[in-house]
């Protein structure tokens, strides 16, 4: 689809003096790089839903999310691009929107705010027309992408891993990332999936569920590292960011990427990976949730 390049997409090693030398390979795959707006998994989660909502003439996407989602931008501006009408069912109220909603709102997206006692019914069918029954032909993006169409679309990423890699790593938010790649990637090919929230691991189910039954093994989802919950962040965090990017000019995101490098590198002082494996990181994207802390990092 026209408004992504993917020949803008890398893979960039890592220093080894950031690993230690302790495997035999540590590479970054920089979706980061494929769009400032529509960037990392959330284009490829978006795709085919915005494909699927052409091809059966919606005219009006409709999805939710949270006041900092970088799944709302990514659908404003996608939706913008292919000449969909956009809204956006935001959980919470805000005397002052955020810039994520600043921007949403200049790319024509409407938002509808709910509270969270609403927001928590937002996987009932007839939530989404109910709130916007003033509009026809509208077509339902859950959160994250996760359906079908989000699934099939995250598989796609995988063309850019070749099987030389003995680990691949991901960030979860809705685990709709991680379904479609262990859909796709070789079965010897172990993925590591880092839940950026407090019990992250309750989407291992979730996970188990969607994913092939032939392909329902060599994975593990770890929730260790999220620093005190979905978003949240402190000056360890913060220190770990700007020293991660003097070593290897990678800037990492707050909420999911910098969480995941976090326990990739506690991983190997542990000693967790052979010294034979061979580890791609997958960066998602999502830079501009950092514009709450802009001011404190060095990039």
């Amino acid at each position: 689809m026209g408004i992504i390049d993917e020949r803008h997409v890398v893979i960039q090693p890592v220093n080894a003096d950031w690993y230690g030398h302790k495997v035999a390979a540590l590479d970054m795959l920089r979706l980061d790089l494929l769009h400032p707006i529509v960037s990392g998994n959330k284009w490829y989660k978006l795709r085919l839903n915005v494909q699927h909502a052409i091809d059966a003439g919606y005219k009006t996407i409709v999805t939710p999310g949270g006041g900092y989602s970088n799944h709302l931008i990514a659908t404003a501006f996608a939706a913008k691009s292919f000449g969909l009408k956009a809204i956006g069912v935001v959980r919470g109220r805000y005397d002052v929107l955020t810039p994520t909603l600043e921007a949403c709102k200049a790319n024509g997206m409407e938002l509808i705010f709910v509270t969270q006692e609403d927001y928590a019914n937002r996987h009932q069918p007839d939530w989404a027309a109910k709130l916007v029954d003033k509009f026809d032909e509208l077509f339902m993006i859950p959160e994250g992408g996760a359906n079908e169409w989000g699934r099939a679309g995250a598989g796609l990423i995988d063309r850019f891993i070749s099987s030389s890699y003995t680990h691949i790593a991901v960030s979860v938010g809705t685990g709709t990332t991680m379904i479609g790649l262990r859909n796709k990637l070789d079965n010897k090919q172990q993925l590591l999936g880092f839940a950026p929230m407090k019990q992250g691991s309750y989407l291992k189910e979730y996970i188990h569920e969607h994913v092939k039954p032939d392909k329902n093994s060599n994975w593990q989802l770890t929730d260790e590292w999220h620093f005190g919950g979905f978003g949240k962040w402190n000056k360890e965090l913060l220190q770990f960011m700007n020293d991660f990017y003097r070593t290897n000019a990678i800037p990492l995101d707050l909420v999911y990427t910098s969480k995941m490098m976090y326990g990739i590198g506690e991983m190997l002082k542990r000693g967790e990976f052979a010294p034979d494996a061979r580890i791609l990181c997958i960066h998602t994207g999502g830079l501009q949730g950092n514009s709450s802390v802009q001011g404190e990092l060095c990039y």
